[in-house]
């Protein structure tokens, strides 16, 4: 008897020691379902304290929306590697998301995240905002006080709390080059109608005149929305800016530096050595994809043709019009490219040649022989333009129009 009278009197203080006690974290993250998971876990691993706050115990992994037609990368590519090791397949091989070995493998997975922390099975009430960040009172009696809120709920309730309409908008846009909006993708290869050559725009996330508050679709669940959404937040929080001032640039890189296709090419996966001047590359516009039967491929093998590259530099550099009135071919070579990314970037042509030589196999990881007259393929071609001129830090603006 005297035990049992214990075990209720440590629970009173417990409780009363819960109640009223205000915890402090950078990124609050409501929801359980894919947007909640990946919005948590990358804004931990950005380097941001923290909290994905769910009233129900497990994550609900979206069922209507098969993993396996993404193009995935960044956590989604993490997460499946998981599911696959935990049940003991191939790594190439699909896998079925069950939601008992899935919440299994995001247990394990959490657990060794820093600055992630899940409350789960927690009802809560009074979401408003708090000075220039926000606040909410869970059934316990705990306050978090949080400088970004990541909106990845599906029951309404956060609607409710904050007065927001149900979101229509679909946040997934299918690459069209027709305009330059994928110039500001944060996010790629959600798979829409059988077609993964579709991008999330940054400032999809944001709504006007809400500061702080990053929103995501719940009628297309995706990790890969969530990490952006999760990048985005922890900028936010980690500069002590309001999301209004979100960099583009900067969340672009830190989500290309957790291995997430902010372009969905195809053809080259995050584990080809020159994916990520592909990506930059790719943003830029210098080298568009193709579009077929729903994928977008880059064609890294194609050779590049001036016209195609003409107009997209001299967007982005004045010193590129000079250069393409005197080029008179109309393919580019190896010896034409390293010539534009010298007279542009006030290289000198013959250490550029020299260096260029000395890298093509090792650092570059070409299986093509170097020999400056022939024509230079877009693999070639996005690598040397990434690392002698890098576009990428040219910035756009929200429609993603060059701004000089």
């Amino acid at each position: 008897m005297k035990k049992e009278w214990f075990v209720v009197f440590i629970l009173v203080l417990t409780v009363q020691f819960g109640y009223g006690q205000k915890v402090k974290t950078g990124v609050l993250v409501i929801g359980n379902g894919n947007n909640a998971l990946g919005a948590g876990f990358q804004s931990a691993v950005s380097g941001v304290k923290t909290i994905l706050l769910m009233e129900n115990q497990n994550f609900e992994m979206s069922e209507v929306h098969p993993l396996d037609k993404n193009l995935s990368s960044g956590l989604e590519a993490e997460f499946l590697k998981r599911m696959r090791k935990a049940k003991g397949i191939k790594d190439t091989s699909k896998v079925y998301i069950d939601q008992t070995s899935a919440n299994a493998v995001i247990k394990t997975w959490a657990d060794s995240t820093k600055n992630l922390t899940i409350i789960r099975a927690r009802e809560w009430s009074k979401l408003k905002r708090a000075g220039g960040g926000w606040s909410i009172q869970l059934s316990d009696g705990r306050t978090i006080r949080a400088a970004v809120l990541v909106h990845a709920d599906a029951s309404g309730k956060v609607n409710e709390a904050l007065l927001l309409p149900k979101m229509k908008e679909k946040q997934w846009k299918a690459l069209d080059y027709k305009d330059n909006l994928y110039r500001t993708s944060i996010s790629s290869g959600f798979s829409v109608d059988n077609s993964s050559s579709n991008v999330l725009p940054l400032y999809n996330l944001l709504i006007p005149g809400q500061e702080n508050l990053v929103v995501l679709n719940p009628d297309q669940q995706s990790i890969a929305a969530g990490q952006s959404a999760g990048a985005t937040a922890a900028y936010a929080a980690f500069f002590d800016l309001k999301t209004s001032q979100s960099n583009l640039k900067k969340i672009q890189g830190e989500l290309i530096s957790y291995r997430l296709s902010i372009l969905p090419f195809e053809d080259v996966v995050a584990a080809d050595s020159n994916w990520k001047a592909v990506q930059f590359i790719g943003l830029s516009g210098f080298l568009k994809g193709a579009i077929s039967s729903g994928l977008l491929t880059f064609v890294p093998n194609r050779e590049v043709s001036t016209e195609e590259i003409k107009e997209p530099i001299k967007e982005y550099f004045y010193k590129a019009q000079i250069w393409f009135e005197d080029y008179k071919g109309s393919q580019m070579t190896i010896s034409s490219t390293l010539d534009l990314v010298s007279k542009i970037g006030n290289k000198s042509p013959e250490n550029t040649l020299t260096e260029v030589k000395k890298k093509w196999k090792t650092t570059y990881g070409f299986k093509t022989e170097f020999e400056p007259s022939r024509n230079i393929t877009r693999r070639e071609f996005a690598v040397l333009v990434y690392e002698y001129l890098n576009p990428f830090n040219v910035n756009v603006d929200s429609k993603g129009r060059v701004v000089r």
